[in-house]
């Protein structure tokens, strides 16, 4: 007898999804991958960059990276950007030997916005000292409270702090942002007027995609007026769901909080009769850390993200057998799941979609189909960690990541490069223009690694509950 050949049951079981990732492609090319600059570089960087005699280690604009991970294969390897053609490279993020500005020229600004995320501080640090201790930059500015610290006319304006040494001594350390937030945009021609007014030419923009949107209008007016100031954003979130970045700073330090929320509710669950414990994460778009915190915990049984529907009317059987063998069930769930069965709450000051409360939801409809509908109670135990991971100071990895990107923006901006944010992919910092990071947002693939693991430690593969 002939062997059947094996097929991939990832499209099988996820038709959905994978058609999904299909409309969301775009066709990206090389000159789309280009970084603009404000002029030729004439300065001399201060650095001494070598590993030891004849070893340096300046980057070069000719030093590129690919943009796929993997070609060729037809999976979806490229952070949900689907790229037109293979070959296509990114610019390598790292210090530049010739510089555009002149560091006793340079008035430095940074800013963070939107909602708070582990690193924050440390991004900021790092930004600082690389300034003033590497490059001598004399006058760095922390603006206060988001991009409201940019416009005077707004109601929370606080005038900048001067960022020193001494002032964020330790501040990576502490969980939140020294510098304030806020959310929600500023008129661009305000915040640019204020630019020019306070002689800012490097801004630093750190923060998730509302921020990048923020970056590339300032970048735009500024382009507009031919000045010349350099627009560069830090991205930030613990989701993971901006493009070009294979992980986003606070996102490890997440998936370690909402794993140890996992074990809590773990316990709970086991220590009662027909436990349920049910643990809500963030990720409104996209399901990382639901995938990875089930991963690491390795006690979850039903996984929902927001890339896959879900169909409760077989899922509730599915929960029930499973309660009758097992005695217990953990169900962890993104804040974007089930998105087809809660209403939404609306937008937020960013313009993004707020999603209605689907921890509450999933667990007042199992309670009612097992207490009430089928007279089988079950007790459920509910946990929402959602701002305690948020505001919890960086892991180890994700302190290291921070100052790789904090320190790759300083060199960019000290180029003259504008416009731009600072990728990560293939263990490298790397050039991303801003408008593509505008564009979309990077979404899990059914067909990727991450998912399949999730598949596979839960035991949902076969589940047979997924809407197609």
């Amino acid at each position: 007898k002939k062997k059947k050949k094996k097929k991939n049951f990832l499209p099988a079981f996820f038709p959905s999804c994978a058609m999904s990732a299909a409309k969301r492609s775009k066709e990206v090319t090389q000159a789309d991958l280009e970084v603009a600059t404000l002029g030729p570089c004439t300065e001399r960087s201060p650095l001494t960059c070598s590993l030891g005699a004849g070893s340096a280690v300046f980057v070069t604009d000719e030093q590129r990276l690919h943009a796929k991970v993997q070609l060729g294969d037809g999976t979806d390897k490229t952070d949900g950007i689907a790229l037109c053609v293979d070959g296509l490279t990114l610019e390598r993020a790292g210090p530049r030997e010739i510089l555009y500005f002149s560091p006793q020229e340079v008035t430095a600004a940074v800013v963070t916005c939107g909602g708070l995320c582990p690193g924050l501080n440390t991004v900021v640090r790092s930004i600082t000292l690389e300034l003033a201790m590497n490059y001598q930059v004399k006058s760095i500015l922390g603006i206060q409270f988001g991009y409201a610290g940019l416009n005077p006319k707004a109601a929370n304006f606080r005038e900048p702090l001067q960022l020193t040494r001494d002032l964020v001594r330790n501040v990576q350390l502490l969980g939140g942002t020294m510098l304030g937030t806020s959310r929600g945009p500023q008129p661009v021609g305000d915040m640019v007027d204020f630019l020019e007014h306070r002689n800012i030419n490097v801004l630093f923009c750190i923060g998730g995609d509302g921020t990048m949107r923020g970056a590339d209008a300032i970048s735009q007016e500024v382009a507009k007026r031919k000045r010349k100031i350099a627009v560069v954003g830090v991205p930030k979130t613990i989701d993971n769901d901006i493009p070009y970045v294979s992980e986003s700073f606070g996102y490890m330090t997440a998936l370690e909080e909402a794993a140890k929320a996992i074990l809590c509710v773990n316990t709970e669950a086991t220590s009662v009769e027909r436990g349920v414990g049910i643990v809500k994460v963030m990720g409104r778009g996209a399901g990382f850390i639901a995938a990875g915190a089930t991963i690491a915990s390795q006690e979850v049984n039903y996984c929902f993200v927001p890339e896959v529907e879900v169909d409760l009317a077989k899922f509730l059987p599915a929960l029930e057998k499973r309660l009758d063998s097992r005695d217990h069930a953990i169900i962890v769930v993104a804040e974007g799941a089930l998105a087809s069965y809660v209403e939404s709450g609306g937008l937020d000051a960013s313009g993004n979609r707020k999603p209605g409360d689907v921890g509450t939801f999933i667990q007042e409809t199992i309670a009612k189909h097992f207490n009430k509908d089928l007279g089988k109670p079950v007790i459920i135990k509910y946990i929402d960690p959602s701002y305690i991971v948020r505001s919890k100071p960086a892991s180890c990895a994700d302190a290291i990541l921070c100052d790789r990107m904090a320190r790759s923006a300083v060199h960019a901006a000290m180029a003259g490069k504008t416009g731009l944010m600072i990728g990560y992919t293939h263990d490298a910092t790397i050039h991303v223009p801003i408008k593509l990071v505008c564009a979309e947002k990077k979404r899990l693939s059914c067909n990727s690694d991450l998912w399949g693991a999730v598949l596979m430690c839960t035991g949902m593969g076969k589940a047979g509950f997924f809407k197609e």
